[in-house]
């Protein structure tokens, strides 16, 4: 369904039920093109945000009642702002009583509102839905409040409704790729200093393909604090002799020779596919400014084997889906994205070839993983912003 229909169909809905013209705001998912477990290694992303959003058809009312409706669910829940706090049995309305709780938090003095939600970013698929809803959210009830946020602190909210109601401790990425996206553009994103740069991405004949491998292991919550952890102990040890540095992005692949190697070869190994992988990042860069989308598509390889093989984050299913496009002149570069263990493959595609390239990889990957492979075709859109008033 175009945007155009999507927000015409909640508008219309809006008026049927609540009988004024609402506020719609449309949020997007997000993809991350390099730079994976670098962000709480205070290192650098590059995401950027997608034709696939979360929309919001919203107006206040005169009382304290919060009226919510997910349209794609068929679902209501309604709750007094007096009595605001996580919800347990159902997850949907805790992406958008979030939000609220941060202006109450702020001491901003509140009405009640009428809201329905419709999105079409996919679920569970690593494009983070949930905080494309935050992010509407908290862009919707800025402009209904009139409270002149500026974006990177509307970022900074719809992350910590993320922390204290959904109860993810997630980092900065997710909110910011969908607030702050611009059309054609990835962006360079310092984890620690929430600095920001915008890189060119339009690319003729060039689409984003991604391809979902329908897995959740059970491993990822425990290995991603492994992680953490892994990361953090090689850190300590070089802290010893080298004070300056704070994290791995401190950190130099000698410092690691040094210091770390000697004592526990995995901590060695997942610590240098960090400090290799924010490198990469930098050099990715470079190769978006020259136009050279060839050498980052083998960065993105790279980075998918130094996550599989070093970090070891991956899983059979998507090493079956990176090893297959590997060798295709179609594809330009893939890896897996996310946190790992299951979720999606990112692929740079030419846009001719993606048709025949699912004709090949779709029934090969069911009958080899006796799974179904689902996939998006995605484009680089705008971030947050108002579609209707």
């Amino acid at each position: 369904m175009s945007e155009n229909n999507i927000v015409d169909k909640v508008a219309q809905k809006f008026v049927e039920l609540y009988g004024n013209k609402p506020l719609v705001v449309k949020s997007p998912g997000r993809i991350n093109i390099i730079g994976e477990h670098t962000d709480y290694n205070e290192g650098f992303v590059l995401p950027a945000s997608i034709d696939k959003a979360a929309y919001l058809a919203i107006s206040l009312r005169n009382d304290d009642e919060i009226h919510l409706r997910a349209e794609d669910l068929n679902e209501t829940f309604s709750i007094s702002l007096n009595d605001l706090k996580p919800v347990n049995d159902v997850s949907w309305p805790n992406y958008i009583l979030g939000p609220v709780a941060q202006f109450q938090n702020k001491g901003i003095e509140l009405k009640g509102f009428n809201a329905i939600l419709t999105s079409d970013v996919p679920i569970g698929a690593g494009l983070s839905s949930s905080a494309a809803v935050e992010c509407a959210t908290v862009f919707a009830l800025n402009e209904l409040l009139r409270t002149n946020f500026d974006r990177l602190e509307m970022v900074k909210m719809a992350q910590k409704a993320e922390h204290e109601y959904a109860g993810v401790m997630c980092g900065i990425m997710d909110q910011f790729a969908s607030m702050m996206g611009k059309k054609d553009h990835v962006i360079k994103l310092d984890c620690r200093s929430f600095e920001y740069a915008y890189f060119p991405f339009k690319l003729e004949g060039i689409k984003i393909l991604l391809l979902d491998t329908n897995v959740k292991h059970s491993l990822a919550s425990s290995e991603y604090n492994t992680r953490r952890k892994e990361c953090n102990q090689a850190v300590m040890w070089i802290k010893e002799f080298e004070p300056n540095v704070h994290s791995l992005r401190d950190v130099t692949e000698a410092m690691l020779d040094k210091y770390v190697l000697p004592k526990d070869k995995i901590i060695d190994k997942r610590s240098r596919f960090i400090v290799q992988e924010i490198n990469r990042l930098l050099k990715g860069c470079e190769d978006l400014q020259r136009g050279d989308i060839y050498s980052l598509g083998k960065k993105m390889f790279e980075t998918h084997d130094g996550l599989s093989k070093m970090y070891e984050v991956s899983c059979k299913e998507l090493d079956y889906l990176v090893d297959f496009v590997r060798n295709k002149n179609a594809v330009i570069g893939a890896r897996m994205m996310g946190g790992g263990f299951g979720g999606c493959v990112i692929n740079v595609v030419n846009e001719t070839e993606i048709d025949k390239l699912i004709e090949a990889i779709k029934p090969a990957y069911e009958h080899e993983m006796k799974l179904p492979l689902t996939y998006y075709v995605a484009s680089i859109e705008n971030g947050t912003e108002i579609l209707s008033y």
